[in-house]
C-alpha cells in the first residue's frame, strides 16, 4: 500500500480516489454494481474515483462495501506523547470553543 506524503489536501483526495478503484477493480466490480453493494449514488462514486470528492458518510459506507474500513479506526487517533513534556504538567482540556 502507498503511503501518504502529505504534501497537501489535494494530493490525499487523489490518492484515496485511486486506491477506491484500484481495490473496486480488483473486486472485480463495475461502478455500478459497487453503488448497488454500498447504497452511495452510482454518481457519487463515479466522482469519488474521480476527483475524490464526496461525503464522508460515502466515502465510509464504499470502504464497507470494499471491506476497507479498518483505517477509520485510527484517522482521528490520540496522538502518542514523543517526549515527557508532552505527558507532565499539561491540563487536559474538556472542550474547546
Amino acid at each position: 500500500m502507498e503511503a501518504f506524503k502529505l504534501t497537501s489536501p489535494n494530493e490525499i483526495l487523489e490518492a484515496l480516489a485511486k486506491r477506491m478503484k484500484d481495490r473496486r477493480i480488483s473486486a472485480n466490480l463495475t461502478q455500478k454494481e459497487l453503488a448497488a453493494r454500498s447504497g452511495v449514488p452510482y454518481a457519487s462514486v463515479r466522482q469519488l474515483e474521480t476527483n475524490g470528492k464526496g461525503s464522508l458518510l460515502a466515502a465510509i459506507k464504499l470502504a464497507y462495501a470494499l471491506d476497507a474500513e479498518d483505517g477509520f479506526e485510527t484517522l482521528f487517533d490520540t496522538k502518542t506523547p514523543r517526549s515527557i513534556e508532552d505527558v507532565i504538567d499539561k491540563p487536559k482540556r474538556k472542550r474547546v470553543r
